[in-house]
């Protein structure tokens, strides 16, 4: 296809100046309008067109470093069957709104750039990916009343910065007619290989279902616990544990008051690598919870970091400033010293949002003394970086999970699981993060945020938690000793089920659809087979082209969901929620009600 560059240089001709404003012809939205107030600084911008795609390039230079400017750029489309917004914070269904309600905020460790408006058949009308992947960027992205446009208006260096001479950002629209999805994925794909991000390895484990102490046990935790726990998890198929918060602390206020100095608690666990090793015996991997930027005025390495914190998230915690080199150093110590002493298998690292300016940058008043960088998000890009690789090379097959907000392109490089923001309880919002999560992590272990449930719900009806997050990797986070046993064989089933057709759920093409009603469906497709749950009742389950075997689950909650054959199977084949085969109709090609039970699925052989 043809390229079209079109090159225009706004230069600021008075010392005097204190605003900018130029403009840049888009083939795709009009005219680009990139305009601030700041210093005397060089603002060049360029378009670079290929067909429906274009990068928009700005570029800003100043003789000497100084602060950088707020500037804003600024876009405006017709709304033509585009009746959606999605973005990677949605925890509702994908909505439009208007522009004065429309704001989304990226940084490093928050959400992601990328936005696509969509219309109601799934397709892509158009997408805007950012490069700016690390320092904060607020997006008012949505509806203009005025003579009904989408608007896009993208405001850099709203918070304060360190000094820099020569600032580069590039921006994605991508009109391509695709479905919205694919969008996403290139998007994303885009943004990480403009920053020459390196992701970071992720081994087989991080794709094992697990178990996390958190919702059952909270902070109240000891090693007898744990032990027992495991001793059901085993026989189930769980092959790891996540200890969270409270091994470090005898206090159960579930604060951080007693963060810093990561030593174990004897209350809770007499002997860390002694009780590590039984469970690594029973044949489970065994990571620990850190909050990392957190200390607590009640630990010992508060008075050695006072005057070292960003601000104080409380009166008695304070945030670590990473700039200073001896804070980087004491974070990836005191993880290594863990990992050699107690044989960890891996890391929740959590909190790492928290490392951001909160009013005033302290370090402006200080002159930056100490810190050996200037930018909170270079330094907290640094710290992580080197926190991955020190442990990886300890243990290569190391496991780190971060979680929702922070799941960016710059996060697949220090981690390898990425979880669900907290849902507890709340199936349909589970699902939705795990959808979204799955658009934008690559081959990075996309994982359910910790499933739990009522022990007196009915099996049936605790598996909709389960069949809610198939398509990530499962975190279980209810008390196994004390679950009945009809709900001991459905997870039993489920966890075989998902191991089984692994390669499929979690590893294959993925393809949520209709995320303006709460992704009704979702589908996985490998080159064996097609697993497709419907988790709405009344939405028609259309089965696709009949050349492999599929599967479709019913996560409707109801019986005899509506699905559409093109074909009919050579062999039908019914399950209920543990497995078992039962009786069901035949099925023919055209549109029917399938006998598939609740919770259960329906195998088609062609």
């Amino acid at each position: 296809m043809k390229k079209l560059t079109l090159i225009l240089c706004a230069v600021l001709l008075s010392a005097n100046a204190m605003a900018f404003s130029t403009v840049v012809k888009s083939k795709l939205v009009g005219d680009v309008t990139i305009s601030g107030k700041g210093s005397v600084w060089k603002v060049d911008a360029k378009v670079e067109s290929k067909g429906e795609t274009e990068e928009i390039t700005i570029e800003l230079v100043a003789d000497k470093p100084m602060t950088p400017p707020r500037f804003d750029v600024a876009m405006f489309t017709p709304q033509l069957d585009a009746h959606h917004l999605w973005h990677s914070s949605n925890i509702d269904r994908a909505k439009l709104f208007p522009e004065w309600k429309s704001k989304y905020t990226s940084s490093l460790a928050q959400d992601i750039p990328l936005y696509t408006f969509l219309n109601t058949n799934n397709r892509n009308r158009m997408t805007i990916a950012i490069s700016e992947a690390k320092r904060k960027v607020v997006a008012q992205i949505g509806f203009r009343e005025e003579e009904a446009m989408l608007q896009g208006i993208l405001k850099f260096f709203v918070e304060e910065e360190a000094p820099i001479s020569h600032y580069k950002v590039t921006i994605l629209i991508d009109k391509r007619d695709q479905f919205w999805a694919d969008a996403v994925r290139g998007g994303m794909s885009w943004i990480e290989a403009h920053n020459n991000f390196e992701i970071c390895r992720v081994p087989d484990a991080a794709f094992e279902p697990l178990y996390s102490t958190w919702y059952q046990f909270h902070q109240q935790i000891t090693d007898k616990e744990i032990e027992a726990e495991c001793s059901e998890a085993v026989k189930l198929g769980m092959k790891t544990i996540i200890v969270d918060d409270g091994w470090q602390t005898a206090d159960n206020n579930r604060g951080y008051d007693y963060c810093g100095d990561w030593r174990v608690a004897p209350v809770r666990i007499k002997d860390m690598a002694a009780h590590v090793k039984r469970v690594q015996d029973m044949g489970m991997k065994y990571m620990v919870w850190y909050s990392v930027p957190f200390i607590g005025r009640y630990s010992d390495a508060y008075s050695r970091f006072e005057g070292k914190f960003l601000y104080m998230r409380s009166k008695n915690v304070g945030v670590l400033d990473p700039r200073f080199p001896e804070v980087r150093e004491y974070i990836c110590s005191t993880y290594e010293r863990a990992l050699r002493e107690w044989n960890l298998d891996g890391f929740k690292l959590d909190f790492i949002d928290s490392f951001t300016i909160k009013g005033t940058d302290p370090a402006i008043a200080e002159g930056y003394a100490g810190r050996d960088i200037k930018s909170v998000p270079e330094a907290v890009d640094v710290l992580m970086i080197d926190v991955a690789k020190r442990l990886q090379a300890i243990k290569p097959e190391i496991l780190i999970e971060f979680r929702q907000n922070y799941i960016g392109p710059a996060i697949r490089q220090y981690g390898n699981m990425l979880r669900a923001r907290d849902c507890p309880g709340d199936m349909q919002c589970n699902r939705l993060r795990i959808a979204n999560l799955r658009l934008t992590s690559g081959t990075t272990a996309v994982h359910a945020d910790m499933l739990e449930w009522n022990i007196n719900e009915k099996p049936e009806s605790a598996a909709r938690h389960i069949l809610s997050a198939l398509y990530g990797v499962v975190q279980y986070s209810v008390m196994l000793r004390d679950i009945p046993k009809g709900q001991f064989d459905m997870v039993k089933h489920w966890i075989d089920f998902s191991q089984k057709h692994r390669q499929t759920l979690l590893h294959s093409d993925f393809r949520p659809y209709h995320p303006e009603n709460c992704f009704p469906i979702l589908e996985a497709e490998s080159k064996k087979e097609r697993i497709i749950t419907v988790y709405q009742e009344g939405v028609v389950v259309t089965s696709g082209k009949p050349d492999r075997d599929i599967y479709i689950i019913n996560a409707t909650g109801a019986e005899k969901p509506v699905v559409e054959l093109q074909k009919a199977p050579r062999k039908v084949e019914y399950y209920d929620t543990y497995g078992n085969v039962v009786a069901g109709d035949k099925l023919v090609a055209g549109l029917q009600r399938a006998t598939i039970p609740v919770s259960g699925y329906v195998k088609l052989t062609y």
